[in-house]
């Protein structure tokens, strides 16, 4: 059989994809991942006994609400990176810029601020050498039910669409890491969070031609 053969045939054989089909695997792989990061976070650190008391303070919710931008802003380049063909357009890729940008650009208003004298200990905080660590670990949940999201919908574009299954997967390993995390400045989120983001990153386009292969 011919290659355009071939082709004709299948686009007689095939019909429309379900509508909400890569949104419902979407919810179902991200409602996955957090349960499982829950659970980790729970076996292995615990949450934090003054949370009542963190959840009246807005740089609680300013903390949370940076891998919460990330996330949505990475979720919906996933959707579009897991359908063969489909165009990323700039609006995704701009709007996954904003929320490391301001998050940066607030890190170094507060270090402008500080007297010089703790500026190590904004950047450094208490928990530098673990908190990047414990960010990629409790990434892991999600990252394999992104996987699972992204195979069942047939990217091509698999180095991409797996470092962006690891950037989901690390927003919200962080997400749930701040249930747990002492460190309450922005030059440390800027700096450690983000690190711990790019590791799932990084696993993810290691592992997309590997394993979204079809």
């Amino acid at each position: 059989m011919k290659t355009m053969e071939l082709v004709h045939m299948l686009a007689r054989g095939g019909g429309d994809a379900p509508r909400g089909t890569a949104g419902a695997r979407m919810a179902l792989a991200l409602a996955a991942g957090l349960g499982g990061s829950a659970l980790l976070l729970a076996a292995v650190y615990g949450v934090r006994s003054d949370m009542p008391e963190l959840l009246r303070q807005p740089l609680f919710w300013m903390k949370v609400s940076f891998p919460l931008a990330v996330l949505l802003a990475a979720q919906a380049l996933a959707t579009r990176l897991a359908r063969p063909g489909m165009r990323i357009g700039t609006a995704p890729a701009l709007a996954l810029l904003l929320p490391p940008a301001a998050l940066w650009l607030a890190g170094a208003g507060w270090m402008a601020l500080a007297p010089s004298s703790q500026r190590v200990e904004l950047l450094l905080g208490t928990t530098w050498e673990v908190c990047s660590l414990n960010v990629a670990l409790l990434s892991l949940p999600t990252l394999v039910a992104m996987f699972w999201f992204m195979h069942g919908l047939a990217p091509t574009r698999l180095t991409a669409a797996g470092a962006v299954a690891g950037l989901v997967a690390g927003a919200q390993g962080v997400l749930v890491y701040s249930l747990y995390c002492v460190e309450m400045a922005p030059p440390f989120w800027g700096v450690w969070y983000v690190l711990g983001m790019l590791a799932p990153t990084m696993m993810g386009a290691l592992a997309g031609p590997l394993l979204l292969r079809w």
